[in-house]
């Protein structure tokens, strides 16, 4: 079994306390009072939905970030359908989950230097 990525365990714990939002409407409703602290949409998200949160984030001042997960995966941790665009309720966890982001790209960065200067 693969061994989950620590950004959608981050996902799943904001679900189970009730600190995320699943889809383009509820984000934009969470962004437009306040509430959202990031939002983020799936890799293969629409173009209209990933140019709509991110338009969303930027009207509101809320930070967005696309991300390398499906709306199958984002649905698995987040509990709900298929959703495209999410948001997250709490900074922390939005913080953390970026962080993760971060850490998780500059580790795959890292792999493909070795692998290359290994193939060479």
């Amino acid at each position: 079994m693969k061994p989950v990525h620590r950004s959608l365990a981050i996902l799943g714990m904001a679900k189970k306390a009730g600190l995320l939002v699943a889809g383009a409407e509820a984000a934009a409703h969470a962004a437009r009072r306040g509430k959202a602290r990031l939002i983020i949409t799936a890799s293969d998200a629409s173009e209209t939905s990933i140019r709509r949160a991110k338009s969303n984030a930027e009207v509101n001042r809320v930070k967005y970030s696309a991300t390398p997960f499906t709306m199958l995966q984002f649905g698995i941790y987040a509990g709900r359908g298929s959703p495209g665009t999410i948001a997250f309720l709490d900074k922390g966890l939005a913080d953390e989950f970026i962080k993760k982001m971060a850490e998780t790209e500059d580790k795959s960065k890292a792999n493909a230097k070795d692998k290359k200067e290994s193939d060479a």
